[in-house]
């Protein structure tokens, strides 16, 4: 990963990544089809919903014959840690226009927002919308059509965690918080853990007073909290 800000190289940085993309998207497809749902709404939870973890949700309450509103609630709370990684992406992008910060936010991910992070290391906190929109919408292009293609093996491949497809996006997520840890000296390392530990440490309790995604996003704003307090103090 280099400096330049330009749309192809947007393309080059997020290639690496996409892999897990491949893996997780061709899983939820198998998923979806042995979940009975057809190739329409595989494609439409894909390219609409774009989540992949509220997407195995939905497809498992629609299994269920859950309620409508039980699903729109269960989806927001999963994906409600994207405000926060929009607000800070955000930041980036004040000098843009509001349509192209709303494309940005529209299509960013876990993994996009951590490839930003990353980015912006190595180009002395800058970010483009050129850059920004090449890695968001190579990322949303390969998600779908892996899913699709999951959906279309889902008749061969009953069995998905046989091939490890299950820890694909476990796999990914390793490799982006490596990426993160060796590439800001601006934090440190000693710091980053110590963050890493404090957020895993109230995850742990508050997981057992409310549900995963509540405790999720408790640890996630206290993390943020207790790292710019800690970093006052460096």
């Amino acid at each position: 990963m280099g400096p330049s800000l330009t749309f192809r190289a947007g393309v080059h940085d997020v290639l690496p990544t996409v892999f897990g993309y491949i893996g997780v998207g061709l899983a939820f497809g198998i998923v979806a089809h042995t979940s009975h749902l057809s190739l329409l709404v595989v494609a439409g939870l894909s390219f609409i919903v774009y989540a992949g973890s509220a997407q195995f949700i939905i497809t498992s309450m629609l299994l269920l014959h859950d309620p409508l509103s039980a699903i729109f609630i269960s989806t927001f709370l999963v994906n409600s840690r994207m405000i926060l990684m929009s607000t800070s992406l955000a930041q980036y992008f004040r000098h843009e226009s509001l349509t192209r910060n709303l494309l940005i936010g529209s299509l960013v991910t876990d993994e996009t927002f951590a490839l930003a992070m990353n980015k912006q290391n190595k180009t002395n906190g800058k970010l483009s919308f050129a850059w920004q929109s090449a890695a968001n919408v190579v990322a949303y292009l390969v998600w779908g059509i892996a899913t699709i293609v999951g959906a279309v093996l889902g008749g061969l491949i009953t069995n998905p965690e046989r091939f490890g497809f299950d820890f694909a996006l476990t796999a990914m997520f390793i490799g982006l918080v490596y990426l993160q840890l060796i590439s800001d000296r601006h934090l440190g390392l000693s710091l980053q853990l110590m963050v890493m530990l404090f957020v895993a440490l109230v995850y742990y309790f508050m997981i057992g007073i409310m549900s995963q995604n509540f405790a999720l996003l408790v640890a996630t704003v206290t993390g943020c909290l207790f790292g710019m307090e800690m970093k006052k103090c460096r």
